[in-house]
């Protein structure tokens, strides 16, 4: 008989999870949904992908393979497709709302909910209007003094490696010095006290224990799909980590705390939150579980977007290059730098935009739940509870909607690429890159995100220069994602941006460009020579390319001639040619961009003044010389 029971009950494990492998394939109610069949059969696919933070790369390998609506577990649905940004996430009436899996969004432990894991639609309109005062471009304009002071407090801190390795420059990770730049900003704002993270040039304990966290939600959400794993996995979590997150959560209660007691003298995000008298409006679990995930969500998200930016465009020496000459010929140096001039640089929000696209501090939106009654998405029914999630980072690289889909290029996004029908990028989706999500619940944070991002990036383009470290380059395609993207170091070589002119091209510009101010009346015709293909002490930085173009390379003897020739014929030794530019082989250059324009002009003229600062400096370095 005993046999006869154990036989039963293992033909029952055998047959139960066939029988429901079977069921999910061929019956189940998304069995008309296009998509793998081992992910259509068992939820272990995604979980996998999940614990080994590849599940971003293998949706975009689903939906190149599958199309825009894949089945990416037995009960679950993925959209690449920009109609899903509005039909998921836009206004529905409470009743017709997509509201977050609770898998994703459970509130902790002895925590309320804040303002991201609110899942009642009225919950969270409460929080959000409540909060939105703080975060509009009006309190942006009042908050703008302290991010100049954080923004200049990092090109200080990176000025002080820099000079201190001499004029070879050095080598740095920028990926950790935007978090610290990020994180001091939101503590600041929204505690009324920074991390002070670049003042020690390290991180605060608090943030290296944050990037444990939020991988190891990705865990728990994880067992959370099996509620015996999730049971169990509770059970193995030793005391001591229990008493570490119960700690890190403290701390963010303790700086609340302190806040409340004080009184700032300018604007932050709390002082919205306090009534005319004295009260707060959230209730303090509410307001520590908020600020809680605002920390997080307000300092790694745009410090991943930079690191990304940044990564793309000293890969890029052309890209850097136009928005390094777009923010220098605007401004003398970073002091000058403002929130609204900065926003006035078209290529620099272009590069933004792009970065966005490419690198979206959020790859995947966590799922949301089909409504009662189930909807139709994108074309596709699906029934009520169903959990479905669009894939930011393959819609953006979706070469069906993108021109050069995978490659940074800010082009795309100059007003001139969207009416010019000549232009490659006319036809590009613009409207589904929404790096910020949309709807009631889309970042309420995105003006100050904006305000760090041009901020940083100019005052830094500004003031160094950055370049690429061979073999150390950061792929972005090849990064893990666990709900967050797992950043890497982001290796380059960081120099004084003034090191380069005395060897640069543009150097001897401003010099020919000054002599010819100077020495006019002596009827001297000064230009700039760009000599070209030829084996000058040039390349004495750059020996891989010396080595690689010198079957190429002309005597710098021939070179000169070449230009002397063009001189003597006439072409070159014009009035009008006085300080021009002179390109391979005795040509003028034909025109001048309009931001170095203003570094040839001196400020009575309407410019900058560079020219004649660079003469006088190479002057003062030369006279003893003479």
């Amino acid at each position: 008989m005993a046999g006869n029971c154990l036989g039963m009950v293992i033909s029952l494990l055998l047959i139960y999870p066939i029988t429901r492998i079977v069921y999910n394939v061929f019956f189940s109610p998304l069995s008309h949904v296009p998509g793998p069949i081992c992910w259509s059969a068992t939820r272990l696919p995604f979980i996998w992908a999940l614990l080994r933070g590849t599940i971003v790369h293998d949706f975009e390998k689903m939906h190149r393979k599958y199309g825009p609506v894949v089945r990416t577990a037995p009960d679950e649905v993925s959209f690449a497709s920009g109609d899903a940004w509005t039909e998921i996430y836009a206004s529905r009436p409470d009743d017709r709302q997509f509201l977050k899996d609770p898998i994703w969004w459970r509130r902790q432990p002895g925590q309320d909910d804040s303002l991201l894991s609110a899942i009642h639609p009225a919950k969270h309109a409460r929080m959000r209007k409540l909060l939105a005062p703080a975060f509009t471009p009006r309190a942006l304009r009042t908050q703008e003094d302290m991010l100049q002071k954080y923004v200049s407090l990092l090109v200080e801190r990176i000025r002080e490696q820099v000079e201190a390795a001499g004029k070879v420059g050095t080598e740095m990770d920028m990926s950790p010095w935007f978090n610290f730049t990020t994180f001091d900003i939101f503590g600041d704002l929204g505690f009324g006290e920074s991390f002070n993270c670049l003042q020690h040039s390290q991180y605060h304990p608090w943030i290296s224990l944050l990037f444990g966290s939020v991988k190891a939600a990705s865990f728990i959400a994880a067992a959370r799909y099996y509620p015996w794993a999730e049971s169990l996995l509770k059970k193995c979590i030793p005391r001591s980590l229990q008493e570490k997150r119960k700690r890190h959560y403290q701390q963010i209660v303790d700086k609340v705390d302190r806040r409340l007691s004080w009184e700032l003298q300018r604007p932050d995000i709390m002082s919205y939150l306090i009534d005319e008298s004295g009260q707060v409006v959230f209730s303090r679990e509410e307001l520590n579980a908020t600020f809680l995930i605002l920390t997080t969500a307000g300092s790694e998200t745009t410090a991943t977007v930079l690191t990304g930016i940044l990564a793309y465009l000293v890969n890029q020496p052309e890209t850097m290059g136009r928005l390094v000459q777009e923010i220098r010929g605007r401004f003398k140096s970073s002091q000058e730098i403002s929130l609204s001039a900065a926003s006035e640089l078209t290529y620099l929000t272009a590069a933004i935009q792009e970065g966005l696209r490419l690198c979206p501090p959020v790859p995947w939106m966590l799922p949301r739940k089909v409504p009662t009654g189930g909807s139709v998405v994108c074309g596709t029914w699906l029934p009520a509870g169903t959990p479905v999630s669009l894939q930011a980072y393959t819609l953006n690289r979706d070469p069906s909607r993108f021109h050069a889909a995978a490659s940074f290029i800010p082009e795309r996004w100059l007003p001139d690429s969207s009416i010019n029908q000549d232009s490659p990028f006319y036809h590009d989706d613009r409207r589904a890159v929404q790096p910020f999500s949309l709807g009631p619940r889309s970042c309420l944070g995105q003006h100050v995100a904006w305000a760090e991002m041009r901020l940083i990036l100019a005052k830094l383009l500004a003031s160094f220069d950055f370049e690429v470290v061979d073999g150390k380059r950061l792929q972005w395609e090849k990064l893990r994602t666990f709900l967050l993207v797992e950043k890497q170091p982001l290796e380059v070589r960081v120099r004084l941006a003034q090191d380069q002119w005395l060897t640069s091209k543009l150097g001897n510009w401003f010099l020919s460009v000054e002599f010819a101010r100077r020495h006019e009346e002596a009827r001297l015709v000064s230009v700039a020579q760009n000599p070209g293909a030829a084996n000058t002490n040039l390349l004495r930085n750059a020996r891989w390319m010396k080595l690689l173009t010198w079957p190429l390379l002309h005597s710098p003897v021939l070179a000169a001639h070449t230009v002397l020739y063009a001189a003597f014929s006439g072409g070159l030794g014009r009035p009008e040619h006085n300080g021009g530019y002179v390109i391979p082989w005795g040509r003028i250059h034909p025109g001048v961009a309009p931001g170095l324009a203003r570094h040839l002009l001196r400020e009575d003229e309407g410019g900058t003044g560079r020219a004649r600062e660079f003469w006088e400096w190479c002057e003062e370095r030369t006279w003893d010389y003479s």
